[in-house]
């Protein structure tokens, strides 16, 4: 019989791919799905010693845009916000901290990945 991943199940499959590319290229995992009232973050990671805020989007196809077209700016804000929330009640100094994004277009085995680093760029 034929049934469909739910959402969430598909979501944390393309996670887990993404958090196993990542540990590939050296990062070091902190916490997975962080939520609070205002937003979740994927993945948060130790490049070093630099905190990465790594949001993982997904396209099957690039029909309706690429899966870093999909980041928002309603998204980078809960975004930001979430990773403040993570800073003042988790860690323990203040790192220095980016944002990052694991774009995944397609699907096994010719799905095609981007990590863009500094995907939000914060003024102050």
């Amino acid at each position: 019989m034929f049934w469909r991943l739910s959402h969430r199940h598909r979501g944390s499959q393309h996670e887990d791919f993404a958090l196993a590319y990542l540990k590939q290229h050296g990062l070091k995992l902190v916490q997975r799905n962080y939520a609070w009232k205002g937003g979740e973050i994927d993945l948060i990671m130790l490049d070093k010693t630099t905190l990465v805020f790594i949001e993982v989007r997904y396209r099957k196809n690039t029909t309706y845009g690429t899966a870093a077209e999909t980041l928002t700016s309603s998204k980078q804000r809960k975004l930001i916000n979430t990773a403040k929330h993570f800073l003042l009640t988790q860690a323990k100094h203040n790192p220095p901290c980016r944002f990052d994004l694991l774009a995944i277009t397609g699907q096994m085995p010719d799905q095609q990945t981007e990590w863009v680093k500094n995907i939000i760029q914060l003024t102050y």
